[in-house]
């Protein structure tokens, strides 16, 4: 089931529909209903508190731009850009509103920029550990169930799990304007040849990034191959 599982969370951040059409196909009724909303829901929330951390850091560094623009909430409509929350469900890629922040007024310049940077990364990656946990001991029994909640309880556990991994790796990607370019752009001048050609052409870059196959199966296994490894930790226990 997982197999199935991972192959969304690539649906999630590019455009392999065929997925998401042959996961669709095997459910019906109640159990597509509950596949729908925990999917949904899932997105929702690893989105939120992504950018909800990002507004949460920067407010702690100094900087009152989040709280002022009303993005130190965990409101999704405070997060998300409609046109871009539509997109992950129509052609597999979406995006969210930015939180907006000021760095001239971080009590500590550099180390404001590292910790806003990699805030919402690390929420990601917290929040998939954790699920992962209630994944693999809670999944055998749920996934029995024919009780309508517990199969919802089962996909949101899964995917919530998934999508948080899929986000954290994504967004490492050292590519403007993800949070991997800005932590490491917080080591560097802002003159600087990496700099400057990532904030001119980064948008580009990253574009053929998401089109290419390759970079598909490259995050596909990676996915797989971080999950398989928590598996084997919660093993242990």
């Amino acid at each position: 089931m997982r197999g199935n599982l991972v192959a969304m969370s690539v649906f999630f951040c590019y455009n392999i529909t065929m997925f998401y059409a042959l996961k669709l196909v095997n459910l019906s009724g109640w159990i597509l209903l509950a596949f729908i909303v925990a999917y949904i829901l899932a997105v929702m929330l690893a989105i939120v508190f992504h950018e909800f951390s990002h507004a949460y850091v920067a407010t702690k560094f100094g900087d009152p731009t989040p709280r002022l623009m009303g993005r130190l909430s965990l409101n999704p409509a405070k997060h998300f850009d409609l046109f871009g929350f539509i997109s992950f469900f129509i052609i597999g890629f979406g995006w969210a509103k930015p939180v907006i922040v000021n760095p001239l007024n971080f009590r500590n310049f550099r180390k404001g920029q590292r910790f806003v940077a990699l805030a919402g990364v690390t929420t990601n990656l917290v929040l998939c550990i954790l699920f992962s946990a209630l994944s693999f001991f809670l999944s055998p029994i749920l996934a029995e169930s024919s009780n309508v909640f517990l199969i919802f309880l089962y996909y949101f556990i899964n995917y919530f799990t998934i999508i948080n991994l899929a986000l954290a790796i994504f967004n490492l990607l050292p590519i403007f304007p993800l949070d991997g370019f800005n932590f490491i752009k917080s080591f560097m001048r802002p003159d600087s040849a990496f700099v400057q050609t990532m904030e001119r052409y980064g948008s580009i870059i990253l574009l053929v990034l998401i089109i290419t196959p390759f970079f598909d199966w490259f995050y596909y296994f990676a996915i797989n191959g971080i999950l398989g490894g928590l598996d084997l930790f919660w093993g242990l226990f």
